[in-house]
């Protein structure tokens, strides 16, 4: 008996140590799931008539990656007849993300349905959808609950983003702006002043400052912030200055640090010269690019001041290129280059970016130096593209006729990054190439080196600029064909709460991935992971408050594989800590991910959101662009 005791306890805490499997045991999910990979509408829409209401959501809810038209008739006929909750849920979801008119004409009749889970997301994909002649149907509704009140907050949100919002709805969301709505909905309202551009109506000012100030959510208070853009300096400056003295999320202080971008520097350079000192770097940095972007010279004594107490590379860059641009300490520009022989490879591309915002008339030092390190032959990418990108800013300046040579050479080079930043510079009328490039052969020598999908970022702008210079019509956009099928066999042996650990200097980052809600991108994470691809790649974007981002085997932001997957969109919002993969339009994924800061729900729905952070946000909130992954490993639980 003893040993039988024995042996059943060793059969349950094997039992017990066996990870949960994902749902992906079940062919026919796989099949749903395959047939979004391969964008298989018409299959999809058959399993919505499926008996067994796992396979309806499940299609349903894959017709949102899809976004194909001609699914919307059956969307809605789920939406509106399915007896299951889910089902109409996910069909409510897929028709917000896919829009159109008979998205519309479905959704609106959903106002009645039943669920409040249901309406939640109705009210949301109306916000999506709807044209200005219906957004008082949105308005109008009376919410009855707290979740009915944030599906409708979200849906102004939505409205806001496409530019239809109107006054009736800016005083719908400021008075959600108050604490007596819930956490979403204050949210959502916050976003919305924050996304608006501009804010259509008035009478909202008050409870937007006093949302940025006393909220008690910091991820409400740093939306907030934002949206106190367009208000008037005595009103916005005394809150900006009370939170850099008193918030203790440095979130919230780099949002602040932001809203005094459109302020004069006359008014904001004690603020912003305050700013530069603070303890986190990430409100230096944002203090820094403040500066860059407003200065006109007048505080050009107090950049050098805060200059050589700088500990940030970014920001020293940053003040550089304001008094670059200011044109009234011509020497700036021989220390620049001094800097730059002994910089690490991402300060080189700072100061690079810099030096495109020289202003200089005569002696075309600036061009002379750019040029030289973008025609070098080298494998620190981020120094071509930021050479490049320099160049470009300084043609903007001075359209002398000195830029096409270089450009030529540098197309020559087939570095893929600087001809798609070349072939952007083309296409812009104020630099008066139509009339000054009279043979296309480079341009068409440079599309020869080039190939789909890998390349798809750069050959886009290179189509353009060709069609362009021919006077031809603007091409359509450029679309990866299905090149890259998910590996089943990888995906049902990834457990439904696998984690996965990323570790830095600054110290180990641990996420959950998502793969019942991204198979195929979960599947192409695991994949990189076992091959230690992740491993030695650079942080090679970090924006303050909003995403650190790797991945890329250029270090640049440009680089991919030769292959690409698709999108796969969920229900799940991007929140702090939320991962998601990198892309440049929908289904070009690849090998480039990121790791929100805070709530970013302007990218719900657009980019796939695969894993979670669980653990090391504290890292997160240290990384800065140069930073690099020591290992990427799969935790087994």
């Amino acid at each position: 008996m003893r040993w039988l005791l024995i042996f059943l306890g060793v059969l349950v805490g094997a039992s017990c140590s066996t990870p949960p499997p994902n749902k992906f045991s079940d062919v026919l999910l796989i099949k749903i799931q395959d047939l979004k990979d391969r964008r298989a509408t018409d299959s999809l829409v058959i399993f919505l008539r499926e008996k067994n209401p796992i396979y309806r959501r499940e299609a349903a809810l894959s017709l949102g990656s899809v976004q194909d038209s001609t699914a919307s008739a059956a969307l809605g006929t789920a939406l509106l007849e399915d007896l299951d909750t889910e089902v109409r849920r996910n069909a409510a979801f897929a028709l917000g993300q896919t829009g159109g008119f008979q998205a519309v004409n479905a959704l609106l009749p959903a106002l009645q349905d039943s669920s409040r889970s249901v309406l939640r997301e109705v009210l949301e994909a109306l916000g999506k959808t709807v044209d200005r002649r219906d957004v008082a149907s949105l308005n109008e509704y009376q919410t009855r609950d707290t979740l009915l009140q944030e599906g409708q907050a979200w849906g102004f949100y939505q409205l806001t983003l496409r530019k239809k919002a109107d006054s009736s709805v800016t005083r719908k969301m400021s008075s959600f702006l108050l604490p007596s709505h819930s956490y979403q909905t204050r949210l959502a309202a916050a976003h919305y002043f924050a996304r608006s551009s501009p804010v259509i109506g008035t009478g909202y000012e008050e409870n937007l400052l006093q949302g940025a100030l006393n909220d008690n959510r910091p991820e409400v208070r740093m939306a907030a912030l934002n949206g106190c853009r367009d208000l008037a300096s005595e009103q916005v400056l005394p809150v900006v200055r009370q939170v850099l003295a008193e918030e203790k999320d440095y979130r919230v202080r780099v949002n602040a640090v932001r809203v005094l971008q459109n302020f004069l520097i006359a008014e904001t350079s004690m603020i912003l010269f305050q700013a530069l000192s603070d303890p986190v770097e990430m409100v230096t940095v944002a203090a820094s690019e403040v500066i860059r972007n407003i200065d006109d010279g007048s505080g050009s004594t107090g950049i050098l001041e805060n200059l050589s107490k700088l500990k940030s590379d970014r920001a020293k860059a940053n003040l550089y290129a304001a008094l670059l641009k200011s044109a009234v300490r011509p020497e700036i520009l021989e220390e620049m280059v001094a800097a730059y022989s002994t910089g690490s490879v991402y300060y080189k591309a700072a100061l690079l970016s810099a030096m495109g915002e020289t202003k200089e008339a005569s002696d075309k030092r600036a061009f002379k130096f750019l040029c030289g390190e973008l025609l070098k032959i080298t494998n620190e990418k981020v120094i071509l593209t930021a050479s490049a990108g320099a160049i470009v800013s300084l043609n903007h300046h001075d359209t002398t006729g000195i830029f096409l040579r270089c450009y030529q050479q540098a197309l020559a080079n087939g570095d893929e990054a600087v001809i798609g930043i070349v072939a952007s510079a083309l296409t812009d009328p104020s630099l008066g190439y139509k009339n000054e490039i009279k043979d296309l052969q480079f341009l068409y020598d440079a599309k020869a080196k080039m190939k789909l999908p890998r390349d798809i970022e750069s050959l886009q702008p290179l189509n353009i600029a060709i069609a362009y210079l021919e006077g031809k019509p603007k091409p359509a956009p450029l679309k990866n064909e299905f090149n890259h099928p998910i590996d089943w066999n990888l995906v049902k042996s990834i457990p439904a709460i696998q984690e996965v650990e990323i570790t830095t200097k600054k110290g180990k980052i641990r996420m959950r991935l998502l793969v019942e809600e991204a198979p195929g991108s979960v599947a192409n994470f695991v994949d990189l992971v076992n091959k230690k691809y992740f491993d030695g790649k650079f942080f090679h974007r970090v924006v303050p408050n909003f995403v650190i981002q790797t991945g890329c085997n250029r270090g640049d932001g440009y680089g991919s594989e030769d292959y690409s997957i698709r999108s796969e969109f969920s229900l799940t919002r991007y929140t702090t800590g939320s991962a998601g993969m990198a892309s440049a339009g929908k289904d070009t994924e690849g090998t480039q991910w990121f790791i929100t800061h805070s709530p970013t729900p302007h990218l719900d729905g657009k980019y796939t959101i695969f894993a979670e952070a669980i653990a090391g946000m504290e890292v997160v909130d240290q990384i800065e662009m140069g930073d690099i992954i020591l290992e990427t490993r799969l935790v087994v639980k």
